[in-house]
């Protein structure tokens, strides 16, 4: 996965609590087996009407959610069942960082898997980084390495981050590349253990 260290883009405002995985990617769009094109589907019964139109309501077919790569969302974000598919349709929508004052725990720990950034905040923090994207600074800088949100050279919100997964993000890693980190550590007891099964002539 591309590495993340300092990203810069569009904000966009999902006002709501309690979004639940079945809202983020529907059940009849699960029988994808790749992780790639569910994007199409993000919140697809928000997003579209009965005859397939867009609805101009749902807040991410506005104009200024156009391209928007930062969510930044209500309380309990991605509750209800624990299908991956949720955070492989914000990414594949083209979202990097999700903001929220809490998350389902298993979809929290998917999306870092999946190299998301999820960042914890206080509620109050959240309603003022909404009301300046409501008011037109959508853009927005997210710092891992500071671990800081920014509006240009101006500090909006810190937020605290897990060591562990703050360097898996950072390096583009997932479970699977911290393994393979070890892989001569690995071969040399692999060998060494072998080496103790021989049977002794």
């Amino acid at each position: 996965m591309p590495g993340f260290k300092t990203f810069t883009g569009t904000a966009a405002v999902l006002d709501r609590d309690n979004v639940d995985t079945d809202q983020i990617i529907p059940k009849q769009f699960l029988k994808r087996v790749e992780r790639s094109g569910f994007g199409k589907y993000l919140f697809f019964d928000w997003r579209f009407n009965r005859d397939g139109s867009p609805n101009p309501d749902f807040e991410l077919n506005r104009p200024e959610a156009e391209g928007a790569e930062i969510l930044l969302a209500g309380d309990n974000f991605g509750c209800g069942s624990s299908r991956e598919h949720a955070p492989w349709a914000l990414k594949d929508y083209g979202f990097k960082v999700i903001v929220a004052p809490d998350y389902a725990d298993i979809f929290y720990n998917n999306s870092l898997k999946n190299g998301i950034l999820v960042i914890k905040l206080p509620a109050e923090t959240i309603n003022s980084l909404k009301a300046r994207v409501a008011a037109g600074d959508q853009r927005l800088t997210v710092s891992l390495n500071k671990q800081e949100i920014l509006s240009g050279e101006e500090v909006l919100a810190s937020f605290s981050f897990d060591p562990y997964w703050k360097e898996m993000i950072q390096n583009g890693w997932d479970e699977i590349s911290i393994t393979l980190k070890y892989e001569d550590e690995i071969s040399r007891y692999e060998k060494q253990q072998e080496a103790v099964k021989q049977p002794q002539l």
